[in-house]
């Protein structure tokens, strides 16, 4: 059974960073692009960023590019995003996500395609 296990959120100011991990177990990680989602309260669960399997191709929503990075450590089962220049709009709980097919690719991949989610972590943005 894929387990992924957030860590890393927070509460922070405007302007601030904050790293979030995910901690993969259950399949051979190194096999799966992998992705991050966000979900704000009223609203739907959204795409912010993806990855994948070799980390050599990324894909961000616009509105976080230029001031997130998703990295991965295959060697450690590990994804992360890093998240500098926070704003109270990026207040949302973020979900590590794993697409249930090894063909899914980090430009394919969305809501649809996720089979396996994190229990999410909380992130807030004080203005």
């Amino acid at each position: 059974q894929v387990q992924l296990v957030e860590s890393g959120g927070g509460l922070v100011q405007a302007g601030g960073s904050l790293r979030l991990s995910c901690a993969a177990s259950g399949r051979t990680f190194s096999n799966y692009a992998m992705g991050w989602f966000r979900q704000a309260p009223g609203k739907k669960r959204e795409f912010v960023a993806a990855i994948g399997w070799s980390g050599a191709s990324t894909r961000y929503t616009d509105s976080v590019k230029g001031r997130f990075t998703i990295s991965r450590d295959n060697a450690k089962n590990t994804l992360y995003l890093q998240m500098d220049s926070l704003k109270p709009e990026d207040t949302a709980a973020y979900y590590c996500a794993a697409p249930g097919s090894s063909y899914t690719t980090a430009q394919a991949m969305g809501v649809s395609s996720i089979a396996y989610w994190g229990q999410g972590t909380q992130v807030t943005v004080s203005s």
